[in-house]
């Protein structure tokens, strides 16, 4: 009998990995803590089962397993952080010059849109940090959807993306950093509005090398507790 059939409901695996990325990259759980399987089912309300297939699923993004001690937070040299964010100024780069060229009218209304979204975070507003907490509201996702390179789009959101955000929460929390990462991105959205792939290339790489510059200055200071760490009760 063939494994591809229709999916009965929603997959609790799916569900599950939805909700433990948002836990991560929210700065629920810190990174190098580790994750007690049976507590997450307890608060998601699943078994181990799906639970597991979630957590697969992020190992090498988001979560390391370690024999006899379990899955843990990922955790970054800076060594690693460099050749992230370096790997993330190359793709974002080409992704903005290509969303300059191939982005619809209406995508470019949805980035404006987000942005103003963006403008009303009180967190934002007091220069605590700058969130985007699901992909929906997610400018760097959405510019990598309208540049329509379907390989572009497999390196940038399923590698660098989940890591993405795990360090990007933490580095807006820097003094000014927050107010300073959204005007780069309302300079990168008047490149990509004037149909300018030289500059809207050059707006984002400036914007993903002021990120290095200050997640890197953040690791060095040891991460703050983020604003955004919720009660796990």
């Amino acid at each position: 009998m063939s494994a591809l059939h229709p999916i009965a409901g929603t997959s609790l695996a799916s569900e599950a990995f939805t909700k433990i990325v948002e836990a991560i990259t929210s700065g629920e759980f810190e990174p190098g803590e580790k994750l007690s399987e049976a507590e997450l089912a307890r608060q998601l309300g699943i078994s181990r089962g799906p639970l597991r297939e979630a957590l697969g699923r992020l190992e090498g993004r988001l979560v390391t397993r370690t024999p006899r001690l379990g899955v843990s937070v990922i955790t970054f040299s800076k060594a690693d952080l460099e050749q992230l964010f370096l790997v993330r100024e190359a793709l974002e780069g080409m992704a903005a010059r290509l969303a300059a060229e191939r982005a619809t009218g209406r995508e470019l209304d949805r980035l404006e849109e987000m942005l103003a979204h963006h403008a009303e975070q009180p967190a934002l507003a007091a220069g605590e940090a700058y969130v985007q907490r699901s992909t929906d509201e997610d400018f760097h996702f959405a510019i990598a959807k309208a540049a329509r390179c379907e390989r572009l789009e497999l390196l940038l959101l399923d590698g660098v993306y989940y890591q993405l955000r795990l360090n990007r929460l933490r580095s807006s929390t820097r003094p000014g950093r927050a107010q300073a990462a959204f005007n780069e991105h309302k300079a990168i959205l008047a490149a990509l509005q004037g149909r300018n792939p030289s500059n809207a290339e050059e707006a984002m790489r400036n914007h993903v090398r002021n990120a290095r510059f200050s997640t890197l200055a953040a690791a060095e200071d040891g991460y703050p507790s983020t604003s955004a760490k919720r009660s796990r009760g």
